[in-house]
């Protein structure tokens, strides 16, 4: 698996480029209404009373925005945020330093923290509820605990992965945010915003037809805006035309829907070699020479997404969109098969 992916939801090295296209304020940032309402006043009233903002995690598929929501709330408060995440904290001590630094109603923000070790979680836990830490010295029976009194925090956590997260881990958190999949138009004005940001001439239907295959990502309409901007440095004098757009896209391999080389090739394997299935995961990761963690973690949740395949007990299926999009007529045993599955993958 290529890690450089024009549309994978990981962030690379060069995403945000020499110019910065995140947004600094709740009123910048595009989308996700319901939550940043919520923020805005959970935000509002700890500011007037003068209190540190109870504990947030935000949860989500990656690249909606968890991050940078983040060092809003930190600038909307005012405050200092130290970033940190969960396989980054490998002892209790690099916790307790981060803790033991923090001034009075600073933001911790703790990326994958469904990652972060149970041991350290131990820690973690009376520093979030009492802000404090317990710490052992000595050893056997000379062993004493010392209390020692942090400062009040705001710890921000983000996960793809809510699921993962014990539940005493879970409980701690006053609020909590799940970001969704943007529609097109909230994406169409995101790409917009960040063409101005680059100075960038993009047109209204080429905005509309890079929002549309970003898989629902403002991270990945962003990427896809700086490649197609070369493309129209290169063939249109730097103006950004829906011919352009779309000439970019097909030669980047990226679909109408989004789609790309690698997801293309599991659903062409699953639909055309093992006739739409039921397949199994390290029969279909050895077919595309792919690794099986890859295709369940970072290939198959949007195609999952789309309607395309399910995962049932007996392995993968091609749905009946999946025939539909590639352009194959299912067989009569595939089609008998799809009987038994409703337009949304579920048994019927």
């Amino acid at each position: 698996m290529n890690d450089k992916r024009f549309i994978a939801n990981r962030e690379l090295i060069t995403d945000d480029g020499d110019i910065s296209l995140r947004p600094t304020t709740f009123d910048d940032y595009i989308g996700q209404d319901k939550v940043k309402a919520n923020l805005k006043v959970y935000v509002a009233a700890s500011k007037a009373r003068g209190e540190a903002l109870d504990h947030v995690l935000l949860y989500g598929p990656p690249g909606l925005g968890k991050t940078t929501l983040a060092h809003i709330i930190a600038s909307e408060l005012g405050v200092e945020i130290k970033v940190t995440s969960g396989p980054g904290i490998e002892r209790a001590a690099n916790l307790a330093s981060l803790l033991t630094n923090m001034q009075e109603r600073d933001v911790l923000f703790l990326d994958e923290i469904h990652r972060l070790n149970h041991s350290i979680e131990e820690v973690l836990y009376p520093a979030m509820e009492d802000f404090a830490l317990d710490i052992s010295t000595g050893k056997g029976a000379g062993a004493t605990s010392l209390r020692l009194n942090l400062n009040k925090f705001t710890l921000i956590g983000a996960t793809t992965r809510a699921g993962m997260l014990t539940g005493p881990l879970r409980d701690r958190f006053g609020v909590i945010c799940r970001l969704e999949p943007y529609t097109a138009e909230d994406l169409v004005r995101i790409v917009k915003r960040s063409a101005r940001l680059l100075k960038i001439s993009i047109a209204d239907d080429a905005a509309l037809e890079l929002a549309s295959r970003s898989r629902g990502t403002p991270r990945i309409a962003n990427r896809l805006l700086k490649r197609v901007r070369d493309f129209a440095q290169v063939y249109n004098d730097g103006i950004i035309s829906l011919s352009i757009t779309v000439k970019a896209l097909n030669d980047m391999e990226i679909d109408p829907l989004g789609l790309d080389y690698n997801d293309i090739k599991l659903l062409s394997a699953l639909v055309e070699k093992f006739d739409g299935g039921p397949t199994g995961l390290d029969t279909l990761a050895a077919a595309i020479n792919e690794d099986a963690g890859t295709i369940e973690d970072v290939i198959e949740p949007y195609l999952i997404q789309l309607g395309f395949i399910a995962r049932t007990p007996r392995g993968r299926i091609a749905l009946k969109a999946a025939f539909k999009h590639l352009g194959v007529a299912p067989s009569s045993k595939a089609a008998e098969q799809l009987s038994f599955f409703g337009a949304d993958g579920k048994n019927e």
